[in-house]
């Protein structure tokens, strides 16, 4: 894979099934890729059958396919222009027997995903209303539309007032609005449901259709809070009462047939709001939440699906994401190897749905960026030992493997290796071809509690496939290895996750088709933090470095981030000279290797004075130093921006390692 191979990237998505597409059923999934184009990145509903895989709707940013109950019809995203020139996703809805879709909404800054009723005649879904005269709406008293920099000033007397990837988040909130969709006459919906003094979010409809249960800061976001609680919508008024109170943050929300909800949070009864894995809970209306998977060991992840008696989760687990079965009756939390696997191996599950006994998932593996796959529902009694194999009915990837300027997927191989005090460390290597001894990139994740995995990685693809062997990995830190592992570096961070990134590339090196006398470090957000911390620590190491959206000064960090507020003291702590002995930036004048940092505009995870203030105290230094700036992007640009970008900015990592770290060694 080179760097202008990103278009045949193409990945499927929430995934919604009538029957098994084995036979004469049927699932449909949103495949997305990168246009160089368009420079977008654009999105189809294709319907996937065991004949193959047929496009199912027109548009070029249609997403988040969803059938309906009675299969009738399929609603989904449509991306529409409006009459100003804006364009934001709107419902829309087509027959699944063939014929033209209809948008439903014009709401002023587009539609989230939708949710039918059980009933199949109404949709729920989420969007946010602009303060007049934001955002392309109207002044009152006037049809005057100003432009951005044109807009009021904004006065903001809270922490919690700006979300990456979101902008400002106070004069744009987020409420319910509910779609009749049987009155083909109507109007296009332009209205909300709610008018709640906070964003709602994830609604889901109780079985009788009367109700929603939505997703609310706690107290209706009277102050800043890390806790949400959830909420009972009345559909015929639109009023909220209190449902649940949960013990910390809620993830997503299902309800089963009898009235009793799950959904998937953490808690923060401790006093801890980071590192803390998400767990499946149940709870009725008006009653205590009870937890039902281990805290210690599992880490749920996405929607949860009701099943019988059970429901179906997504669990992180060693660089993994499968779906296990967790029974919902009352009972003592169930550790991670209590809980029957549906679907696992080497994959990471990113969206599953269920119809009967039958399981459709989309899920990416060490040779695909993301397939759907089909699985029969074991049936019988928990504790089943046997797990069928699941059924790939696309093949996504052949494009990487056929079209692609370096044509096939560079193999993936686990590494294991021990940290000085003994703690296990695991990881992969991605090989180039040819037998070596390759240079080396140590790549280390963000999060720091996330996970690489066994999925297929367009970066690790990309560096190998131009000559670099690539060491992933998961240090202390990470998610995926149970609580104390993610635990770990709170209040350490530059310690014993420094030990396992070491580690784990030492073990790497073993192999004779590494070169330990070649190697380079890089990273991205908290992988950046570690490698702008290791270069100053440990630069010996490595021939040059790579830093990219990183964090490297906590103190301005805990003020200019969207969550530094509360995730530096979480991490760091609150003492200021603390936050400066944990922070790369402290140490620039250690650095003594080549050193390039990367930053987007637009950042508002890690905002730019980050990389500024790193740059200009390297440079100050003396280090050979440059600054890489990315213009109108923000935090996801390696994972979502737009794809001219994501070109450029391959182009430039092969470039910076070309110059420090030639493939072919120079005599």
């Amino acid at each position: 894979m080179l760097a202008n191979d990103v278009p045949l990237l193409h990945v499927p998505s929430s995934p919604t099934v009538a029957g098994d597409p084995r036979h004469r059923g049927g699932a449909y999934v949103a495949v997305s890729r990168p246009d160089l184009g368009t420079d977008s990145t654009q999105s189809t509903v294709q319907r996937v059958t065991a004949d193959g895989v047929v496009r199912f709707t027109s548009g070029e940013h249609d997403s988040a396919p969803v059938l309906s109950p009675d299969r009738r019809s399929l609603a989904f995203l449509r991306r529409v222009e409006d009459e100003h020139g804006g364009a934001h996703d709107q419902l829309a809805v087509a027959p699944v027997d063939g014929g033209e879709a209809r948008v439903l909404t014009a709401l002023p800054l587009g539609a989230g995903a939708p949710v039918w009723s059980p009933d199949s005649t109404r949709i729920a879904l989420t969007a946010r209303f602009p303060e007049p005269g934001r955002y392309g709406s109207a002044v009152p008293g006037g049809g005057r539309r100003p432009a951005p920099a044109a807009e009021a000033p904004r006065l903001v007397a809270r922490l919690d007032s700006h979300l990456d990837g979101t902008g400002y988040l106070l004069d744009q909130p987020q409420q319910v609005v509910v779609v009749d969709v049987t009155d083909r006459d109507a109007g296009l919906v332009t209205t909300a449901l709610t008018s709640a003094p906070c964003s709602l979010s994830s609604p889901v409809w109780y079985p009788d259709a009367s109700a929603l249960v939505v997703v609310a800061p706690r107290d209706l976001g009277a102050r800043e809070t890390h806790d949400d609680d959830l909420y009972r919508v009345d559909v015929a008024g639109g009023t909220l009462t209190l449902a649940v109170r949960t013990e910390g943050s809620v993830g997503a929300v299902a309800v089963t047939a009898s009235g009793t909800i799950l959904y998937t949070g953490t808690s923060h009864r401790d006093g801890h709001v980071v590192a803390e894995p998400q767990g499946l809970w149940r709870a009725d209306h008006g009653a205590a939440p009870e937890r039902l998977t281990d805290r210690r060991s599992v880490d749920v992840t996405g929607t949860p699906v009701p099943h019988g008696e059970d429901a179906l989760v997504a669990v992180l687990d060693r660089g993994t994401v499968g779906v296990r079965r967790v029974p919902v009756g009352p009972g003592t939390p169930l550790a991670l190897d209590e809980l029957d696997v549906v679907l696992g191996g080497r994959l990471v599950v990113s969206g599953f749905a269920v119809d009967g006994d039958v399981l459709v998932a989309t899920a990416a593996t060490p040779e695909s960026p993301g397939e759907v796959l089909v699985v029969d529902l074991p049936a019988g009694a928990p504790g089943a030992t046997t797990t069928p194999a699941p059924t790939v009915l696309t093949d996504l990837a052949a494009p990487l493997r056929e079209r692609a300027g370096a044509p096939g997927i560079r193999r993936t191989e686990e590494v294991t290796g021990t940290a000085p005090d003994g703690t296990p460390v695991h990881g992969w290597v991605v090989l180039p071809d040819g037998d070596g001894p390759h240079p080396v990139l140590r790549v280390v994740h963000g999060g720091p509690f996330a996970q690489d995995t066994w999925a297929f990685f367009d970066e690790a693809q990309v560096y190998a496939s131009a000559g670099y062997a690539v060491v992933l990995g998961n240090p202390r830190g990470s998610a995926g290895y149970g609580l104390e592992h993610g635990r770990a570096v709170v209040g350490a961070m530059g310690t014993v996750d420094v030990d396992d990134v070491l580690a784990l590339l030492d073990a790497a090196l073993e192999r004779p088709d590494l070169d330990g006398s070649r190697v380079g470090i890089m990273g991205g957000s908290y992988g950046g933090f570690m490698t702008s911390w290791v270069a100053a620590h440990h630069g010996d190491r490595f021939a040059a470095a790579w830093s990219e959206r990183a964090v490297n000064a906590w103190d301005s960090f805990a003020g200019s981030s969207d969550i530094g507020w509360y995730f530096a003291d979480a991490y760091v702590g609150p003492d200021p000279e603390e936050q400066r002995r944990r922070s790369p930036l402290s140490y620039a004048d250690r650095v003594t290797i080549p050193f390039m940092v990367a930053h987007s505009e637009q950042d508002w995870r890690c905002p730019i004075e980050q990389g500024q203030r790193q740059f200009v105290a390297l440079r100050r230094a003396g280090v050979d130093a440059s600054l890489l700036v990315f213009p109108g992007e923000g935090h996801e640009l390696s994972r979502s921006g737009r794809p001219w970008h994501r070109v450029q900015r391959f182009e430039h990592v092969l470039a910076w390692w070309a110059e420090h770290l030639p493939v072919t060694p120079v005599a």
